[in-house]
Formats: structure tokens, sequence, C-alpha cells
């Protein structure tokens, strides 16, 4: 089994909130692969289900996203599961919008909801961090990460998220780097269409080297 947390702030006021992109892509996977609704489990919001045949916990920690941690470790120790069965789904100021990147361990980055979770469980968990852009000046940050997503996101945010939830099998079974590519190539068909030509033009390539 893997835990699969996607990292926000409870309530409607914060809903389109950049802070709470993790939220919106658990509510996709769930919309997606057809889990049953939410309930409270583990000071937060949990759906169980299968994911190509991977069992799979879905979380939305309650707790705010600084206490993020006190969710994520009751969750976690009791399915009895390790650092390494924990997927967490966040903002990345320092990305660009739209773009993905996934990483086992390392520091906070000044994320509120990363910290409290390294403080409960190690820094040894998996992190799929989803960029939000920055703003350009420093003064700027806290207003635009608590700011709501605008209506012109929404031409990378909704194909972001459809891509994650396609894509999340490859998380469930460990394949991390193929399913950050995966992503990369369904939000840049352009880039897909290269890769296919590469990997036609190389059969011929080699019968050439014989």
């Amino acid at each position: 089994m893997i835990l699969l947390v996607g990292l926000g702030n409870p309530g409607d006021k914060y809903a389109r909130q950049r802070h709470n992109i993790g939220f919106m892509a658990v509510d996709e996977i769930i919309r997606r692969h057809s889990f049953a609704p939410l309930r409270s489990r583990f000071q937060g919001l949990a759906t169980e289900g299968t994911i190509d045949g991977q069992k799979v916990l879905l979380l939305k920690p309650q707790t705010y996203m600084n206490l993020s941690g006190q969710s994520v470790g009751e969750a976690m120790r009791f399915y009895k599961l390790t650092p390494a069965d924990v997927v967490v789904i966040h903002d990345e100021l320092d990305l660009p919008a739209a773009k993905v990147r996934v990483k086992t361990g390392g520091g906070a980055a000044g994320n509120n909801g990363i910290r409290s979770i390294t403080e409960h469980i190690g820094a040894n968990f998996r992190r799929v961090r989803l960029g939000i852009g920055h703003p350009g000046d420093r003064a700027r940050v806290t207003s635009h990460v608590l700011g709501d997503f605008s209506k012109a996101d929404k031409t990378w945010l909704d194909p972001l998220l459809e891509a994650i939830a396609d894509c999340v099998p490859l998380l469930a079974e460990g394949k991390d780097a193929t399913f950050a590519n995966k992503v990369h190539l369904l939000l840049n068909p352009e880039a897909e269409k290269e890769q296919k030509k590469k990997k036609a033009a190389r059969p011929a390539e080699d019968e050439n080297k014989n």
C-alpha cells in the first residue's frame, strides 16, 4: 500500500488557493479512479481503494497546512507503513507553473506542510512538487501562495490535474521518474511526438551499425 497525501487547508475559503493544489490533485484522482467518498479519519479526510491493482490510501489532512504531519503520521502508523510508502503532493513556489518534479527526501524549501511531515515521520518520503510559479518579489510570496488561481491559470491547471490522475498508477508502482516524464509529455504534445519519432528512428540506426 502507498499513502498518497495532498496538502492544503480545509474550508471553502481556501479551496481555490494555489497552496491547495495538493487537495485538488487528490480530488481529481478520486474522481478519475472511482474511489469511495472521503470520510473523516486520521485527523483528515481519507478514502481507500486500488489503482491498477495497487492499494492506495488517499488523504487530505484537515489540521491546516502547518500541522499536516499529525495526520500523515497517524495514518502511517495505523497501516504500519514506512516513509518510503508515503507520497506527498504539494505546491512548489520555485518551479514554473505546471512543471512537475518528483524527489525523495530533502529539505522543506519553506513549505510548512512538508516541514511538519518531516518532523513527524522523517524526511525520506516521496514528494510530488507541482509548480505554481514565483511572483518575482519576495514581498509578494505570501499573497501569491495564499491567493486564488485566476481564470487564466485554468489553461494549465486543469490539464495538469488531469495528467496527474492519468499517470498516478506509475506513482503507485514506484516509477517516479517515469511518472514525471509521462506527465510532461501529456502536457507537451509536441515533445511527445518528437520522442516517438526518435524511438521510431532507433531500429534503423541500429540496423545501419551492424
